[in-house]
């Protein structure tokens, strides 16, 4: 057995699909574990760029097997899409991708919810795709919400969707009669339901038997650490475990199961959506980030904030996770400022504060206290060891790995696979 959880350690964006990507080709199996489509990895492929919301980018490896766990919430229509638009591109899905049974399904009442809660100007503004993720997993919780292996029993179904939209039905009636949402739902039901078949499975159980097969399997998390439910900067979260421990019970493991925990880190930080940032940058510098490392989102284009890394956040993202290795990406981004900063500590009040704190009020009005350092001195990008990158870029890689907790094992420089340095030689993933 060899088992990796590959996971994001800041507010998402941080370059998982390429780490996934680039580490696919060691593994047998690659298993997404919790979100939904409102994720997104942008990926190069024949030197073009194109995006997959659900299925691991593993999927454009011949023979690699690709699953969705239960953890996930899967809406059907935009999972046929995705399905689609990898077989026009003839990248071969069938016998080697599976959906769980047990994964709750999206649906187009789920939309029309998520639209009206994030337009409810009484409301906390959260910043949602409006993808209907967020009262997907609420049915869940209330255990209202309809799984896979409901989705596929004609009967069951319809009886659960009356309940369901009978429930909704007040709410649901300030945009769009119950009447369209049902015949909107039931038009499609025949296509997707006999879409879906051929790809259910139990997948908890394929993954025990691949386990026992002793194949390298590599878990991939959506989204990152501080958009935990738990974890994260509560309420401004999504509403899944990004973390490692949601590896094992959103894809049906045991904890002793999980061999290696890697975190993927940006070599500054950006967050999507409404939420505190405490080393967001209003200024030049923060627009320069912006530009040089495309920060704009891949499922809503929206642009990205922007600011300095910080480590104070990421000791938490270590902390919870139990994160040894780290990837750093986007390094290159930083070519050309005179000066960088980390933020190693946030005060309020007079106090500085070096653990991240779970108050609001702390997160929202904390001000970051600085360590600067000089500019990476040269080019990084095209670099392909870490001896060779400029000595002030390696003092700042080593700078991170002290504050942090955690060693930087690989660096990524870019989209494609082959920019990539292992700072560490010998180390094995799996």
């Amino acid at each position: 057995m060899s088992t990796l959880v590959v996971l994001g350690t800041q507010w998402g964006d941080e370059g998982k699909g390429k780490v996934v990507h680039y580490l696919a080709t060691k593994s047998d199996y690659i298993v997404r574990y919790q979100g939904g489509n409102n994720a997104g990895h942008t990926l190069i492929y024949e030197n073009k760029p194109f995006v997959l919301h659900l299925i691991p980018s593993g999927i454009l490896f011949p023979k690699k097997i690709c699953i969705i766990t239960n953890g996930v919430v899967v809406d059907p229509k935009a999972l046929k899409e995705e399905v689609d638009l990898l077989k026009k591109k003839n990248i071969p899905i069938d016998g080697r991708f599976f959906v769980s049974e047990l994964a709750h399904v999206i649906l187009p009442y789920h939309k029309y919810i998520d639209g009206i809660l994030e337009d409810d100007t009484e409301k906390v503004k959260i910043g949602t795709t409006k993808k209907g993720i967020g009262p997907c997993y609420a049915d869940k919780v209330r255990r209202v919400g309809i799984r896979i292996a409901d989705y596929l029993d004609k009967e069951v179904f319809l009886e659960l969707l009356e309940q369901n939209l009978k429930e909704k039905e007040l709410m649901l009636g300030k945009v769009i009669s119950i009447d369209k949402v049902r015949k909107e739902i039931l038009e499609d039901y025949p296509v997707l339901s006999k879409f879906l078949k051929k790809y259910v499975a139990d997948t908890s159980l394929l993954l025990a038997d691949a386990m026992k097969k002793k194949k390298k399997i590599l878990f991939e998390s959506a989204q990152g650490t501080l958009l935990d439910l738990d974890y994260g900067t509560y309420p401004f979260v999504t509403s899944s475990n990004p973390t490692a421990g949601g590896a094992s019970v959103g894809a049906g493991i045991g904890p002793s199961k999980i061999e290696k925990v890697l975190g993927v880190v940006k070599a500054y930080t950006t967050r999507v959506g409404e939420g505190p940032f405490p080393t967001e940058l209003f200024d030049e510098v923060g627009s320069f980030l912006r530009e040089k490392g495309q920060e704009y989102g891949a499922t809503t284009g929206r642009p990205r904030r922007c600011g300095w890394f910080d480590a104070v956040l990421l000791r938490h993202s270590v902390r919870v996770s139990g994160i040894e290795h780290l990837i750093l990406t986007k390094l290159d981004c930083l070519e050309g400022l005179e000066k960088i900063k980390i933020c190693v500590a946030y005060k309020y009040k007079g106090k500085i504060i070096k653990e991240f704190p779970a108050s609001r009020i702390l997160q929202r009005d904390c001000k970051p206290v600085y360590e600067e350092m000089p500019g990476l001195d040269g080019k990084v990008r095209g670099v392909r060891s870490f001896d060779k990158l400029p000595k002030n870029a390696q003092k700042y890689i080593r700078r991170l790995e002290e504050l942090v907790g955690a060693k930087i094992d690989l660096i990524s420089l870019g989209r494609k696979r082959e920019e990539t340095i292992a700072v560490s030689k010998n180390i094995k993933w799996f």
